[in-house]
């Protein structure tokens, strides 16, 4: 059978181009190429990322993408382990009398076994069903920032220098109440503020309320944690009022690209591709998430999301395109990350402690 790193090497081996050359041009980090030549899929994070750099690499070099997906998924079904019943060819004959005479004893056994277990519990029922109750669960952020959904009494812990500071979700009604070191702390949906973990006056992190329903503490909240950077810090401390637009959010997790505005109006992502990329976007809504889409573009396409509360974006090579941002009259450009970056993230509104409402840039996670 054909493989499918044979083919992608012998085409760039025939068009006389080296890796180098081919990570130049693709934006394709290096290992990830000899990876594909390899064969060698355990160094991908997952399955999406194989898929979107097969059909990038292969239609660079000019061959047919679906052939080359079509070997990947049929090497993939060969490395499935087979099961044991298809090796034993000559499975050995029992004497046709003890096939029924096991059935009529296994059906004896089993009706005897059913009516022993029927009076027993009949005799130990309970008299009241206890309803099964849920064990709050206490989290660990790892890095500068955590997105996971919370429910009633859940906690998290956070570090901070050499001290650890915990945080509980301590109510669920008609907004959220969360109790820090430094007290309780009421928020609505997409409200954000800064918390003074360990009580110096300035606020080290970052707490928002990205989605949950009032009155509903089943669903639980879904909030996102950010450790401010020292220039964050101070800036969210008062010390800065007007901050600067950071039109290159690479090395941030957190950025505003639209600063405060009474209301949060529609914008546009605006997109030009300049080279091949596998790139999903969904609309965020308040309660509920739609329109979620998945395309692979190449060079000279072009895409417009047009969106109310936000946008969450998933780029398997973040300087594929330009990106800008049109809305309230203006056009703001937005670069998303480096060259072979797989990026996720979210450009949504965020409403702050005076009601005011900015358009952010929020890295959820990143790879290379």
């Amino acid at each position: 059978m054909e493989s499918p790193g044979e083919k992608l090497k012998t085409a760039r081996n025939e068009k006389g181009l080296s890796i180098d050359q081919v990570s130049h041009d693709t934006n394709i980090t290096i290992r990830y190429i000899e990876a594909l030549e390899e064969e060698n899929y355990s160094v991908f994070p997952g399955e999406p990322y194989i898929i979107g750099f097969l059909k990038n690499y292969s239609a660079y070099l000019e061959l047919d993408v679906q052939k080359i997906l079509s070997l990947y998924k049929a090497l993939r079904i060969q490395e499935q382990p087979v099961p044991v019943e298809q090796l034993l060819k000559h499975p050995p004959k029992l004497p046709k009398f003890i096939i029924p005479a096991v059935i009529i004893f296994g059906l004896l056994g089993a009706g005897g076994y059913g009516i022993y277990q029927f009076i027993l519990n009949w005799r130990n029922r309970p008299v009241q069903n206890t309803a099964a109750v849920r064990v709050p669960v206490e989290y660990i952020m790892e890095g500068n920032s955590m997105e996971r959904r919370f429910y009633k009494n859940d906690s998290v812990l956070i570090q901070l220098g050499n001290e650890m500071y915990k945080l509980e979700l301590s109510n669920l009604s008609e907004a959220v109440t969360i109790r820090t070191p430094g007290g309780s702390v009421i928020l609505d949906l997409s409200q954000e503020a800064n918390i003074d973990l360990n009580n110096d006056g300035i606020s080290e992190l970052r707490i928002t309320v990205a989605d949950f329903a009032r009155n509903n503490a089943d669903m639980g909240a879904l909030m996102y944690f950010y450790l401010m950077d020292a220039d964050a810090a101070y800036n969210a401390a008062g010390n800065n009022q007007n901050i600067p637009f950071i039109m290159n959010p690479a090395a941030s997790v957190s950025t505003t690209i639209i600063p405060a505005s009474p209301s949060a109006y529609p914008f546009t992502l605006q997109s030009a591709f300049q080279g091949y990329c596998m790139f999903r976007w969904e609309i965020l809504n308040e309660r509920d998430r739609r329109d979620r889409n998945e395309k692979y573009f190449q060079r000279s396409d072009e895409l417009n999301i047009q969106a109310q509360n936000g946008i969450r974006i998933w780029s398997s090579n973040a300087q594929a395109a330009k990106f800008q941002i049109i809305g309230g009259g203006r056009s703001i450009p937005l670069e998303i990350g480096t060259p072979g970056e797989v990026v996720v993230a979210d450009i949504r509104w965020i409403r702050d402690d005076s009601s005011q409402y900015r358009l952010m840039f929020i890295r959820l996670e990143t790879g290379s």
